[in-house]
């Protein structure tokens, strides 16, 4: 008895309570719960027993190709590759509603890897826990090129109706329809021209998310696309993108882009042309003055020379003088210089006057003064009226002295009447 009491009842008393432990708070028989995106491996002998898959499945191959080798237990590789979408982060929509930037957008972007179909309605609830508007430009990108590769329909829907008209929805339309191009432009074309909200399909706007998607990985495709496009609205926003999109890579193969466009459609070409000269003046002045100077003097070599000198006279006004001075043919050297006078003068009017007092008077030179007479007869009426007088043309030097003569009268009309009895001039 008394060996009972001191060994058997506390024996019996501690196997009770490993087996009350066991049902309240061991296993309760159900499968552990497995995060969206996560595949479960068996454990123990089960995991050892079975062989290897000799044709592993899309899914697997997909795995593979993202992290290396799984590391064992042990911590040497498995030899298995995965990647392993993350589980959605706890609590997410109290996170995202916090304000520290960096916890919420990792937190965010850990639930767009994770979202499918199941789940994608908790990643939308913790989008709107922020305020709507521009704030969540990032976020509403994130969940519409994500939401794209499960459903673009249900997202386009959703940018139709849920986002905020003002700041969201057009650019929300865009980044699904640019994700749906990436795994499927036909379908991603078809749905765009079949909901077209405007009533010319030219100014189809749809399409151009499409381009913009196709270029992030097949800029051919999206050119040719774009190409496509009958003349109108959306074919202008998308050479605007795409001259960005050609100039990343570089002046040689930007520019034989935009000259293999064909010259019958003179509007566009001109467009396209002008676009990237824009571009590829901020990124090397000297390769764009050197397509300038082998150009034809035409509409769209002055576009080009337009962006060309706004950026080179910011920066070296002198060696933009010399460019514009070696300019061969004479019609497109008396336009650069008109230009260049333009935005000289805004800058730094005394040397402008000192650059221009280094060329004689000629014809050719009548547009650059004109222009230069323009610029400063607010300023300094009567020097305006001194270079007036230069001009060649009879008819352009009327009209420029009328110019500076407006303006001095307005601040002293009577010396400016007597310059013009002294110098007996009718105009």
């Amino acid at each position: 008895m008394k060996f009972f009491l001191k060994i058997g009842l506390p024996w019996a008393l501690s196997l009770g309570a490993v087996f009350y432990l066991g049902m309240h708070v061991g296993d309760s028989g159900q499968p552990p719960r497995v995060p969206p995106g996560l595949h479960q491996e068996p454990t123990g002998q089960a995991a050892s027993a079975r062989p290897p898959s000799s044709n592993p499945s899309p899914a697997d191959q997909s795995f593979s190709e993202g992290f290396g080798s799984v590391a064992r237990e042990d911590g040497k590789p498995s030899g298995t590759s995965r990647n392993l979408s993350p589980p959605l982060p706890p609590n997410l929509r109290r996170i995202m509603k916090g304000r520290d930037i960096v916890d919420r957008l990792g937190a965010y972007l850990d639930a767009v890897r994770a979202m499918d179909g199941a789940n994608v309605h908790e990643v939308v609830e913790a989008f709107e826990a922020l305020p709507k508007g521009y704030g969540r430009h990032l976020e509403m990108k994130l969940l519409m090129r994500g939401w794209a590769a499960i459903d673009p329909e249900a997202a386009l829907e959703y940018a139709t109706n849920e986002l905020d008209h003002k700041s969201e929805t057009r650019f929300g339309i865009s980044e699904v329809l640019a994700g749906w191009a990436n795994s499927d432009p036909q379908g991603a074309i078809q749905w765009a021209k079949a909901n077209s909200n405007n009533a010319k399909p030219e100014d189809n706007a749809k399409l151009v998310g499409i381009i913009r998607g196709l270029a992030e990985n097949n800029l051919g495709a999206a050119d040719e696309l774009f190409r496509s496009l009958p003349e109108g609205g959306a074919r202008w926003q998308a050479s605007t993108f795409l001259a960005q999109e050609f100039a990343k890579l570089g002046p040689q193969e930007a520019i034989k882009w935009a000259e293999n466009f064909p010259r019958e459609d003179e509007r566009m070409r001109e467009t396209i042309l002008g676009q990237l000269g824009a571009k590829l003046s901020q990124q090397n002045l000297t390769a764009t003055a050197d397509w300038v100077r082998g150009m034809d003097d035409d509409k769209a070599s002055r576009r080009i020379t337009d962006n060309l000198l706004m950026h080179w006279v910011s920066k070296s006004p002198a060696e933009a003088a010399t460019w514009v001075q070696g300019l061969e043919n004479e019609q497109k050297r008396s336009y650069a210089m008109k230009q260049l006078t333009s935005r000289w003068s805004l800058l730094d009017p005394i040397s402008t006057a000192q650059w221009l007092n280094t060329l004689p008077p000629s014809p050719a030179m009548d547009p650059a003064v004109g222009e230069f007479v323009n610029m400063i007869s607010a300023r300094d009426p009567e020097g305006a009226l001194g270079w007036a007088l230069t001009i060649q043309n009879q008819e352009s030097k009327n009209r420029a002295l009328r110019k500076a003569y407006g303006a001095w009268e307005k601040v002293s009309p009577q010396r400016a009447r007597n310059w013009k009895q002294t110098n007996n001039l009718n105009f």
